[in-house]
């Protein structure tokens, strides 16, 4: 279960601020339907983890030993740091469609705008790192919804009570810790 919760805990607070929750706002602000943009966002979650995911056990499975630890240290690093850039969503994200199919709409725009992202990538490494592949999968994706579906919910009116600056910050020091614990593996 260790895997099911640091992904979890690892991907709700990479999310807090995130273009994606922007998204997610702004879907809610536009549609006002709130569950077929959470079931949106669930599925356009499993699909890009499940991906990312095998692409982490196949990284995990294809580097041994010391190259695999100094491979994921970089990679928290790395996530470490982009965490605690604010993300905006820009124009050319906003989606043009209909009321007709909100649920397609959302699962679309969400699996492009994960694609590359920080929580792309930290599922990959952490898939690499526990080899549990599906509990990796439902800890990213649950970690998806409980930052998403608060920003569906409430709408607008939650980005303005979220302190994100500090969330941010924490959830750098966790990723940075997760670096750590791999630079000390290589000792």
């Amino acid at each position: 279960m260790y895997p099911f919760f640091m992904s979890t805990l690892a991907v709700a607070g990479a999310e807090m601020g995130d273009k994606t929750q922007l998204l997610a706002l702004l879907l809610a602000a536009r549609f006002k339907k709130p569950l077929p943009i959470i079931l949106g966002i669930l599925v356009a979650s499993l699909l890009n983890h499940s991906f990312a995911g095998f692409i982490g056990v196949w990284i995990g499975h294809a580097l041994q030993g010391a190259l695999l630890h100094g491979v994921l240290a970089l990679s928290f690093l790395a996530a470490a740091i982009w965490v605690l850039i604010p993300d905006k969503l820009e124009d050319t994200q906003t989606p043009v469609t209909t009321h007709t199919n909100i649920f397609i709409t959302t699962a679309i725009a969400f699996f492009l705008a994960e694609i590359g992202d920080k929580t792309q990538l930290v599922t990959a490494v952490l898939a690499a790192k526990y080899q549990a592949l599906v509990q990796v999968i439902l800890g990213t994706t649950l970690g998806m919804l409980l930052a998403n579906v608060p920003a569906v919910l409430l709408g607008h009116k939650m980005a303005h009570y979220l302190p994100l600056k500090p969330i941010r910050y924490l959830s750098a020091l966790v990723f940075a810790g997760l670096a750590g614990m791999q630079f000390f593996k290589l000792l």
